[in-house]
């Protein structure tokens, strides 16, 4: 994300590490879209039995959103988004975006992703395996649709951070796909995602999808690590 809440918070002004993880979590999911302008949040229970945290931190951390004018709450209601992000909004001078490079990115993935996916293997219930199915099946209908295929991604591997039941893990992978949105990532995916290669993607996501099925780490974790091996030469090959 562009900015921390830390670096948003008043002086004096002080919040617990989980409230601040639980903040920076929910605020990933509204800049990225995922709960999108207007939009309802899950409920206080619910979000505390995702993210394994209790009700309380939860309902703290809302409290930091709202202080900063990203959610409203309604009294019987819930809580909505009123967070507008501004689509022709550029990574500020200075920030993680604007200072990472796409080479940075994918080593960054390198280095989550696999750790990432074990976990996901181990923690996933049957209910996150149909709905992961599903986006598996979304990606298996894209053609050469680039903008949908890279929603269709993300949203997988948003579903395999959830997984982890690790907050900490999931809110640093959420800042992976901001920096990834930005323009210069933008571009260069842009630039590689041809037809022929969305459908090789599909069968790497197929592939992918079995191993977490069956459980086995190990398929799961090296079918990780090629694509990731793959996306590098790609780089450094049309760089």
């Amino acid at each position: 994300m562009n900015q921390t809440l830390k670096a948003e918070m008043p002086i004096g002004q002080s919040i617990g590490e989980t409230v601040r993880i639980v903040a920076d979590t929910l605020f990933a999911r509204i800049s990225s879209g995922e709960y999108p302008p207007d939009s309802r949040l899950p409920s206080e229970r619910a979000l505390a039995a995702e993210l394994g945290v209790s009700r309380n931190t939860v309902r703290e951390a809302l409290d930091v959103l709202e202080s900063r004018d990203m959610i409203r709450r309604r009294q019987g209601s819930g809580s909505f988004v009123t967070y507008q992000l501004d689509s022709k909004d550029t990574p500020a001078p200075g920030s993680v975006g604007e200072r990472t490079s796409p080479l940075d990115h994918l080593i960054v993935r390198s280095i989550i992703e696999p750790e990432m996916i074990r976990l996901a293997v181990m923690n996933m219930t049957p209910k996150e395996l149909d709905e992961l199915a599903q986006t598996v099946a979304r990606i298996e209908s894209v053609r050469a649709d680039q903008a949908e295929f890279t929603r269709c991604e993300e949203d997988f591997y948003r579903r395999i951070a959830r997984s982890t039941r690790n907050p900490l893990l999931e809110s640093c992978y959420e800042l992976t796909i901001e920096v990834c949105r930005q323009s210069f990532r933008t571009a260069l995916m842009r630039k590689h995602l041809t037809p022929d290669r969305i459908q090789n993607y599909q069968t790497r996501f197929n592939s992918l999808f079995n191993a977490i099925a069956t459980r086995d780490v190990e398929a799961a974790v090296e079918i990780t690590k090629l694509h990731l091996v793959e996306e590098q030469k790609l780089f450094l090959h049309e760089g």
